[in-house]
């Protein structure tokens, strides 16, 4: 998968995305996860409240809100 991101990403057997941001292994969710990733795109992981964006193609963590009900839409 080449989606031309800085940041380094991956994705596990059960189908979870992951990325190193800040040196640190971070969740980047599952269904959230924009497919393809592309410059712009913003998506909150509803499981941790950890807000994303694609800026300049670099995965950044933009906000921390309060986690949702994962069975809340």
């Amino acid at each position: 998968m080449a989606f031309f991101l800085k940041t380094k990403i991956w994705q596990t057997g059960a189908l979870d995305w992951w990325g190193m941001i800040n040196n640190e292994d971070v969740f980047l969710g599952n269904r959230e996860f924009p497919q393809p990733p592309e410059e712009g795109d913003e998506w909150l992981v509803r499981s941790t409240g950890q807000r994303f964006k694609i800026i300049d193609r670099e995965i950044r963590l933009i906000a921390q809100e309060e986690p949702q009900d994962q069975w809340t839409y």
